[in-house]
């Protein structure tokens, strides 16, 4: 049984906010001081992810445990009332997440996931290093994606320099050995 009336649940869920929220910007501070610049809730791309860096095609989503149904996370819990309803409703997060996280990737885009938990103050700066090699490696991968493996061909070996003709190598002007 709810503790709240209808007015006051009304209330309290209204000021949930989607973006902007304490582990978002605590990840968004953490790449502005490590020199990553980003774009927020990019609306081309699906799901709008809540951080983009294009450069590296990289889509970062800070998801709520509770919101998003984080899997054996103590922040994950079916309230007691109305289980019926945020049974489906986290089921539906789930499956739109999946489905947003596939069509990124057909794009070209990598996907990372924060979970909410992973920015305790227990876990975060582990979490936020992770991050940071993981956008590192996609700097990396895609240098080497812009980088053309050049295939060299006989002609490449040819000298244009010629000497005088009919000159031989190890013979003085008058044919005599040097």
């Amino acid at each position: 049984m709810d503790k709240l009336t209808t007015q006051q649940r009304h209330f309290c869920m209204s000021r949930i906010k989607g973006k902007d929220t304490k582990p978002e910007l605590i990840v968004r501070k953490f790449l502005y001081n490590h020199g990553i610049r980003y774009r927020l809730h990019k609306d081309s791309l699906p799901g709008k992810p809540d951080i983009v860096i294009g450069k590296q095609k990289i889509a970062i989503f800070v998801n709520g445990c509770f919101w998003h149904g984080h899997e054996n996370c103590k922040h994950y819990t079916i309230p007691k009332s109305n289980i019926d309803y945020w049974k489906e409703k986290i089921q539906k997060n789930r499956k739109r997440d999946a489905r947003n996280y596939f069509l990124l990737s057909k794009l070209g885009w990598k996907n990372i996931v924060i979970w909410e938990c992973q920015l305790s103050s227990k876990q975060r700066e582990d979490t936020l290093m992770a991050l940071l090699v993981k956008i590192n490696v996609a700097k990396c991968e895609q240098a080497c994606k812009q980088t053309k493996a050049y295939t060299y061909d006989e002609n490449d070996f040819v000298s244009d320099i010629a000497a005088e003709e009919g000159a031989k190598y190890g013979e003085d002007e008058n044919n005599s050995h040097v």
